[in-house]
């Protein structure tokens, strides 16, 4: 998991191939112009999803997980809180192929809450990145918040450029 500022974004992309891309969408587009729902920017390799969370609890947050796409999620209108916990140490959850999502939901009695290694929270002009190791339950806001997820396939060798 990565944690800064946007302006600072290009110091990460020799990560992935793609993260050039994600760099220049950065430097040319108003996230807050985008309209609701998915914007490719190269086709499923690369697309955004502006999106605008409900309210939720730490107590309601749920784990996630994906195995072919890393998540660069941006708050755009509020502060927006995230557990974090490496996915070695959650709970099993079932993958979605169709979504690439794994819900990490801890064994009863047990919530979100009791398994989160940390928290921490992002502002507006901020990011997290979040690779296919990294469990995150995201949208933790008591107001609800208006918000953008980059979504980047997972590059190996060359199967994206």
């Amino acid at each position: 998991m990565i944690i800064d500022n946007i302006q600072e974004f290009d110091r990460y992309v020799g990560l992935n191939p793609l993260f050039a891309s994600v760099a220049e969408f950065l430097r040319t587009t108003d996230l807050n112009s985008l309209p609701t729902g998915i914007t490719k920017i190269k086709g499923d390799d690369l697309y955004i999803n502006v999106q605008q969370a409900s309210p939720k609890t730490r107590r309601e947050a749920r784990f996630e997980s994906h195995r072919q796409m890393i998540d660069i999620q941006v708050p755009l209108s509020d502060s927006e809180e995230y557990g974090w916990t490496p996915t070695a140490s959650l709970p099993r959850g079932t993958y979605d192929e169709a979504s690439d999502m794994t819900m990490h939901d801890p064994a009863a009695p047990q919530t979100s809450e009791d398994v989160a290694q940390t928290y921490f929270k992002l502002h507006p002009g901020q990011f997290a990145i979040f690779f296919p190791s990294d469990g995150h339950a995201p949208a933790i806001s008591p107001r609800g918040l208006h918000k953008a997820i980059i979504k980047v396939r997972v590059c190996q060798t060359d199967n994206c450029r």
